[in-house]
């Protein structure tokens, strides 16, 4: 990892935690949930609401919270989100080149994008975040890096299988050579939007709110280094929305269990 990138992902990893620290002031955490569910009729978690993560060992947490994750992506929400990706993606395809040629040249505020956007940075700070919460006894920041742990991954894993399958080429040098790699989706800007979106779900859009600007920045930057084309980022950010909002979707499993009680018979529903 570079100087840099190790930098701006300890900064990240002492920034996360305490921001994640004022919420358990504000309500208990209630120790006893098994997994990162909580009881709440089958909703998303509020803001502060969310339990505690599995307290079982690391890799076998992460392990059952990634396979967790995945079951439950395929939901009404992820394809509104995914549908209104691929629409706006359809819709700025025709300037594509443009944009870019646009931006190739001029003065560039988005140097630190790539830095800021590489699965090393996301990935240390989310694990940094993880081990202060683990460490200090908070059990909402070790949430939350868990949270963004996963969230990356899966953008990672995601995003190159997505690759390989559309095997769209990266926009061409100014001397007319190609890149190396495939460009759709960016990688950047859905790693990016993934953790912000896991901030926002966790601490809200105060939060939210900067994080998500960050991760325009970084999807910008992808553009200014004609790395991407804008309908590779747009589609990026969406995805990672949906890889985001489905980590951090709680108390979404049902069991339905009959009983007999007297004079009849009953269906208990249960969450985990």
């Amino acid at each position: 990892m570079r100087i840099y990138q190790l930098v701006i992902a300890a900064a990240f990893a002492l920034l996360l935690p305490v921001m994640a620290s004022a919420q358990d002031t504000s309500k208990p955490v209630d120790p006893t949930p098994p997994d990162k569910t909580d009881k709440t009729q089958g909703r998303p978690a509020a803001v502060g609401e969310q339990g505690t993560k599995p307290t079982r060992g690391f890799f076998s947490a992460l392990g059952h919270n990634l396979a967790d994750d995945v079951k439950h992506m395929p939901r009404r929400n992820s394809a509104y989100w995914l549908a209104g990706g691929a629409g706006l993606a359809l819709a700025v395809h025709p300037v594509d080149k443009k944009l870019n040629a646009h931006l190739i040249g001029h003065s560039n505020p988005f140097v630190a994008g790539e830095l800021i956007g590489e699965m090393g940075t996301i990935l240390g700070a989310a694990a940094g975040t993880y081990a202060v919460g683990r460490l200090r006894d908070l059990p909402r920041a070790q949430h939350l890096g868990m949270d963004e742990i996963e969230a990356t991954l899966l953008a990672q894993g995601i995003v190159m299988g997505a690759k390989a399958i559309a095997r769209r080429d990266r926009p061409l040098l100014p001397d007319g050579s190609k890149q190396k790699g495939f460009s759709f989706p960016s990688g950047h800007a859905t790693m990016t939007f993934a953790a912000a979106t896991v901030l926002q779900q966790h601490l809200g859009y105060r939060a939210g709110i900067p994080t998500y600007l960050a991760a325009s920045y970084v999807a910008m930057s992808r553009l200014h280094d004609n790395r991407h084309y804008a309908s590779d980022v747009v589609f990026g950010a969406a995805t990672g929305i949906v890889i985001g909002r489905s980590v951090t979707w709680h108390g979404r499993n049902f069991y339905a269990t009959p009983q007999f009680v007297p004079g009849g018979a009953a269906v208990v529903l249960a969450s985990r």
